[in-house]
């Protein structure tokens, strides 16, 4: 077993991005390790603004924090609003990471994404990969953003002796996932489609692209499990790749989908649409060597989401932003046309 060099029991620890998918996981986890949960919604604190940031962290001294906020999408909100996902995330990751600092917060992470590293980088991809290569052009803005906080994490290592570790998850699914179409990634993408093809007895679904890039999935409560684990077992500059150390074709992922779905359709391709890295396998080595894996298989995993999906334990963003109520997702599913093709793309 790896040496505990930070425990969180009794321990303050705030959570930003509590009502995301992967926040609202972790916040889930942080409650069997007997510390007090810190939350703040955005109307309590915009982290796009510095003088609240600070205010609250000052208030509120919490000793550790984990850095999940983000504003998250694919291909195509990445492509509508750069702008947008490289600002909102550059201000928000930089308030949050400098509050901790001047509020002396103990132990920060900061969590990142597979997108950071070199489109064509060797696979698996390992931590050296970093800024490599150039990045996958359809998702660069969030990426180079991702990439600013991971350096700035260091930075405040180097300079302060801060405590502010990295982790770098692979594609994340299962409940609080998002399900816009607008804005949503390839699995929740493919739940949904798969789901509302068979209730409006659609006979085909249609993917972008080719279908043979090859992506890797983690579900959500693994990667809050071993976010907890790194928080407590890990504290070095390099940032930590966590992931299932396995990958599947996109075309392979839409049979999987379609069969734990109950979709007995066609699946078409619309080899018009770009297919995006061709694969994004990361080294789990070093988070193995720390003792910890995965415990989520992916067809348990995949069924747990659609379940989630079903129940209504979804988020539905506009554009990466705004709410969407999930009624509004089941009226779209009992209303759509009955031949209409669906399409998703494969970025992760």
């Amino acid at each position: 077993m790896p040496e505990l060099i930070y425990s969180l029991a009794g321990k303050r620890v705030y959570v930003a991005g509590h009502r995301g998918m992967v926040g609202s996981a972790i916040v889930r986890r942080l409650a069997s390790e007997g510390c007090e949960i810190l939350t703040a919604t955005r109307a309590e604190v915009d982290l796009r603004r510095q003088d609240q940031v600070e205010a609250w962290m000052s208030e509120n001294r919490p000793d550790a924090v984990f850095l999940a906020a983000a504003r998250v999408g694919g291909i195509l909100a990445n492509a509508t609003y750069p702008a947008d996902f490289l600002y909102d995330n550059l201000v928000l990751q930089a308030n949050v990471i400098h509050a901790a600092h001047r509020a002396n917060v103990e132990k920060l992470m900061f969590l990142g994404s597979s997108c950071i590293y070199p489109k064509f980088a060797d696979q698996p991809i390992v931590e050296d990969s970093l800024l490599a290569g150039s990045l996958e052009p359809t998702n660069e803005w969030y990426a180079i953003a991702k990439i600013a906080g991971l350096k700035l994490c260091q930075a405040y290592r180097k300079q302060h002796g801060r405590d502010f570790i990295s982790a770098m998850p692979t594609n994340l699914y299962g409940p609080g996932d998002n399900f816009d179409l607008g804005s949503s990634h390839v699995m929740p993408a493919l739940i949904r489609k798969a789901h509302e093809a068979k209730i409006n007895r659609q006979h085909e679904i249609c993917i972008w692209g080719t279908g043979t890039p090859r992506r890797e999935f983690l579900h959500v409560d693994d990667c809050a499990d071993a976010c907890l684990h790194l928080m407590k077992t890990y504290s070095a500059e390099s940032h930590v790749n966590v992931g299932s150390g396995e990958d599947i074709s996109i075309l392979e992922l839409t049979r999987l989908v379609s069969n734990i779905v109950g979709f007995k359709g066609k699946i078409t391709r619309d080899l018009g649409k770009p297919d995006g890295t061709p694969r994004k396998l990361l080294s789990v080595d070093k988070l193995r060597t720390l003792g910890w894996s995965p415990k989520i298989g992916l067809k348990e995993g995949i069924a747990d989401a659609y379940h989630a999906f079903l129940d209504g334990h979804c988020l539905e963003r506009s554009n990466g932003q705004s709410d969407i109520s999930f009624e509004r997702a089941k009226t779209s599913a009992l209303h759509a046309p009955t031949h209409s093709p669906v399409a998703h793309h494969p970025r992760g």
